[in-house]
């Protein structure tokens, strides 16, 4: 069956567009309608013309970026064939340079070999020529030990043969030394014996020789004493006994080795006994009323009055012994009563020449005794020595009145265990107690400023502070270290210190000073559970002991 190919063509189109064109004939805008076509023809043309233009501004800048492309990969072909050259210069030079070492490498290799060679041709011609010199002494001893055999077997030889010759000469000598020995003891006996006739005949002779003699044996005797006397005096005035431990009493050897702080001791006038001592108001008033006392004893020369100063240690016993000293115008000397005990037998000739020398002191003295109850013990009661016992007996001795040369001042941590005979001798009893807030507080701002803001502002030592409130701090401190003495707090100002110094910028802050602070009073608490734990084992010791009516540490 054939199929016409226009079987299924649809003219509607066709129709509709022939409608349209007898339309737009019998329209009175036909020519309008042509105008605009025309129109539309030439939009479409100029629209054609414009893509054209843009089509061959495209082609152009597609070919300037070809252009600039080449150019590029040319530029990096460039660049790239330079690294490579670079690279092969650079490979080259470090063949070069390893060439170079191992050339320098191998040459010292050789060098090296060289002096090995040398140096293995110096031991051996030194070992040829050690070994040359030993045969030579080798051969020179053996010349030396059969010269001196022929020589020893030529000389037995001789005296085999000389033997009566020799016997007779030394029966000779000896008769001969024999005759001359006996000679000269008659010649001496002789002289003598005439010499001592002579002598005892004459009465005169024997009358000067009596009495020079006795001249001598008398300037003999009174040299020895006078020395002696003047050696006593010399110690008494000029020396410093055994037992003082520290004085500010200028001596001859002193003034000679330290002029100048002698001269300024000696210029410097009296200060406050108070100054640089920090105590409670009441033992504040109760201290200066003692030095201000013993300054007017001083002027009108009367007698001195005896102080006994307890409390616990670092409260300022020492210090206000110095410090009292200096204001009333006196010299002050400082015992330890740790020293009395060792010296035994010498205790008791210590002990005397201890106060005779401080009854020569021109200026009155303030004897200081520091531990006073390490020898002042009770005779009754205590387990004493001999020797310790003879030595209290003379401390007794010489304390038994007052003087207006020396003025006596005891320091004890356990007045308790003083003797009876010993508070009998004193006048006044002065108690140290530990610092409240307030002392703390003036402790702490004192040592504050001494070790740490006058090192800190003068600026002469690796020391600096670091900004924060120090009165704050200075106060919080104080609230924080109850219980603790002055030398405690002036410890913890030391140590403030020197943790500044072991900083590597030597710089103080708040941070370390409170590290030092609680360490502080960590050691102070495990001191205090020592000491508790002492006096228990004491106490229940005491309970046990029948001649101790009462506990170690407990006040009478």
């Amino acid at each position: 069956m054939k199929i016409d190919k226009w079987s299924n063509f649809d003219p509607t189109g066709l129709e509709r567009a022939a409608k349209a064109a007898r339309e737009l004939d019998a329209s009175r805008h036909a020519k309008d309608a042509l105008s605009l076509a025309q129109m539309q023809e030439q939009t479409l043309q100029l629209e054609q013309q414009a893509k054209l233009k843009e089509y061959e501004a495209a082609i152009e800048q597609l070919k300037n970026e070809q252009i600039r492309v080449q150019a590029e990969e040319r530029r990096k072909t460039l660049s790239e064939e330079t690294k490579q050259h670079q690279a092969r210069a650079q490979y080259q030079d470090k063949l070069a340079r390893q060439r170079y070492d191992e050339q320098m490498r191998q040459q010292q290799l050789a060098n090296e070999e060289n002096l090995r060679k040398q140096e293995e041709s110096v031991q051996k011609q030194e070992a040829m020529r050690r070994a040359t010199v030993e045969r030579e002494m080798e051969l020179r001893h053996k010349n030396e030990m059969l010269r001196v055999e022929a020589e020893a077997r030529a000389r037995a030889k001789a005296e085999r043969e000389n033997a009566d010759i020799i016997r007779e000469q030394i029966r000779l000598k000896a008769a001969e030394h024999r005759q001359t020995v006996l000679e000269s003891l008659k010649t001496a006996g002789m002289l003598f014996g005439e010499g001592f006739r002579a002598f005892v005949t004459d009465w005169d002779k024997v009358t000067a020789t009596v009495a020079g003699l006795t001249l001598l044996a008398v300037g003999v005797y009174s040299a020895k004493n006078a020395t002696a006397v003047a050696g006593r005096y010399i110690e008494a005035r000029l020396g410093k006994p055994s037992l003082v431990r520290e004085t500010s009493r200028i001596t001859v050897l002193e003034a000679l080795k330290h002029p100048i702080k002698v001269g300024k001791r000696l210029t410097s006038k009296a200060q406050d006994a108070l100054e640089g001592v920090v105590l409670s108001p009441q033992l504040e008033a109760r201290v200066r009323d003692i030095a201000i006392a013993t300054r007017n004893t001083k002027k009108n020369k009367s007698l001195y009055r005896n102080i006994l100063m307890y409390g616990p240690p670092g409260t300022g016993k020492t210090l206000f012994a110095k410090k009292l000293a200096v204001h009333s115008g006196m010299d002050y000397a400082i015992m330890t009563g740790g020293d009395v005990a060792p010296m035994g037998r010498e205790g008791v000739t210590a002990m005397h020449k201890l106060f005779d020398w401080a009854n020569t002191s021109r200026r009155g003295l303030l004897l200081f005794v520091d531990e006073a109850d390490a020898f002042l013990r009770k005779r009754a009661t205590e387990k004493i020595s001999e020797d310790l016992r003879a030595t209290l007996n003379a401390f007794l001795h010489r304390t038994g009145q007052h003087s207006n040369k020396f003025m006596l001042v005891l320091a004890s941590n356990q007045p308790e265990q003083f003797d009876w005979a010993i508070n009998d001798r004193i006048d006044e009893m002065v108690n140290f107690n530990l610092p409240q807030l307030e002392e703390r507080e003036r402790l702490v701002r004192m040592y504050f400023d001494k070790h740490i803001l006058q090192p800190a502002t003068e600026g002469k030592q690796r020391l600096k502070l670091a900004q924060f409130d120090y009165g704050k701090k200075c106060s919080e401190i104080a609230r924080m270290t109850e219980g603790m003495s002055g030398r405690e707090i002036s410890q913890l100002a030391v140590a403030w210190q020197a943790a500044a110094y072991a900083s590597e910028d030597g710089v103080l802050t708040e941070a370390m000073i409170d590290a030092r602070v609680a360490d502080a009073v960590q050691q102070h608490k495990q001191k205090m559970e020592w000491l508790k734990a002492e006096g228990a084992e004491a106490s229940k010791e005491s309970g046990k002991n029948p001649l101790l009516p009462f506990p170690k540490g407990t006040p009478v």
